[in-house]
């Protein structure tokens, strides 16, 4: 199913005739009205009148996160504050946050975004839309709720936590999608599984999961496939860009369509900032093409993934998005190896004597890096031998060493000893960075 079938399935050289008239007048629009981006093109030698065609983005220089911060909170905000109709902020954890501003033709593209994807899971009006995302300055909960009041389909707004009463009106409302972060809908399945009034298959009406705001793997889709009884499907968006809805899956859920109607996407090598060749690995960045109130142009997001320009078999000829394979500011480099916590996961999710549920620590002993990982056995197996146990760890540890060429301390612990997290799961500690 398509929610715009014009744009989904426009042809390639249409598309980017589309994409060059936008990026001429954003250009300018930007240059006229952001500083930032005036001083930025100044120093690159670089005039709005330079920029004919889509092809001419990489004349332009990138933004970062930093620069968002560093010109907080809305000096980066090229529409005036009369036309801006909602606020939006990043966590800020490691500093100040990111605001975004939004104007009512930037919330009614983002709604149809979520309305896209949705659509492209065989969403409809006909489906009740539990949204588990976090509601407020978080992007996720109102994006996910605009998209399917786009589309028509009846909303639930649980937000996160409270896990009990999500799962009672789940099962008394019949919830036939639910959205939040795979690590949510993990600790949803778990407790699912624990309640002994509830069963999946008789007591839920769940078919379609859209998961996003953390990378996942595909072993934990199949993992959340089978525990929920749906099909999974990945939503991508960031704060930065303007939320859930950059792109998602279709039924085939053979990489993630993104809208390049509304964000062009490129991929360059995080070291050199050099386009990489069509279907290489590198660095995603953003342009939005049509937001007012606080557009980027060439914004670094710091994931890694690649892109596939070959038509869909659904019959969309927007370019698809590979999995996120992690950030590159978020790779661990432990004894020279790189290490991303993504493929820890996923041979993790190979065991089915494991929750999926683990914590990296990782520190600096006597100038050697150490690197720990905890593992959380399933109840059933809780009560396995010693010897049993010991079996298990030596057939991970063996995996995580063929996998990451780098052998970890790996701990097995007891069920529901890790944390769990009820938004974005945190998974790592880095105690090199404390010291």
């Amino acid at each position: 199913m398509y929610f715009n079938e014009r744009i989904e399935t426009m042809e390639r050289l249409q598309l980017r005739q589309l994409q060059s008239e936008r990026l001429v007048k954003l250009v300018k629009y930007t240059y006229d009205n952001v500083k930032f981006y005036r001083e930025r093109m100044d120093k690159a030698g670089v005039k709005p009148e330079d920029i004919k065609s889509i092809d001419d983005i990489s004349k332009l220089p990138f933004m970062q996160k930093q620069d968002l911060r560093d010109y907080y909170p809305t000096d980066t905000f090229a529409a005036p504050m009369k036309d801006i109709v909602r606020f939006h902020a990043s966590s800020g954890t490691t500093g100040k946050p990111i605001v975004a501003g939004y104007t009512q033709n930037d919330l009614e593209c983002w709604a149809e975004g979520v309305a896209r994807c949705l659509t492209a899971y065989g969403v409809s009006k006909e489906d009740i839309v539990q949204v588990s995302y976090g509601y407020g300055l978080f992007t996720g909960g109102l994006g996910a709720h605009d998209g399917a009041s786009k589309i028509g389909a009846a909303v639930l707004p649980t937000s996160s936590g409270n896990t009990a009463k999500q799962i009672m009106l789940m099962k008394d409302l019949k919830t036939t999608t639910l959205c939040c972060t795979p690590s949510y809908a993990l600790f949803l399945a778990e407790s699912i599984e624990n309640d002994p009034d509830t069963d999946v298959k008789k007591d839920l009406h769940l078919r379609v999961g859209a998961f996003g705001a953390e990378p996942w793997t595909e072993n934990m889709r199949k993992e959340l496939e089978k525990k929920l009884n749906i099909n999974a499907y990945d939503i991508y968006g960031l704060t930065e860009v303007s939320g859930p809805g950059v792109g998602g899956e279709c039924e085939y859920q053979d990489g993630t369509h993104l809208w390049e109607d509304m964000f062009f996407p490129e991929i360059i090598d995080p070291v050199t900032l050099q386009p990489v060749e069509p279907g290489q690995q590198g660095e995603l960045v953003f342009t939005t093409l049509t937001k007012e109130g606080m557009p980027v142009v060439r914004y670094r997001t710091r994931d890694l993934t690649h892109l596939i320009y070959d038509k869909c078999r659904c019959g969309r000829t927007m370019v698809r998005m590979g999995r996120i394979l992690g950030r590159s500011d978020d790779m661990l480099i432990i004894r020279g190896v790189n290490v991303f916590p993504s493929t820890i996961e996923s041979c993790i999710l190979e065991f089915p004597e494991y929750t999926g549920q683990y914590f990296i620590t990782v520190d600096r002993v006597n100038n050697v890096d150490t690197f720990d990982v905890d593992v959380e056995l399933r109840p059933d197996f809780a009560n396995a031998s010693e010897d049993e146990k010991k079996g298990l760890k030596d057939k991970l540890v063996n995996r995580l060493v063929s996998v990451l060429g780098i052998k970890p301390s790996l701990h097995i612990v007891e069920p529901n000893s890790i944390e769990r997290s009820q938004g974005k799961a945190k998974h790592v500690l880095d105690k090199r960075k404390l010291a």
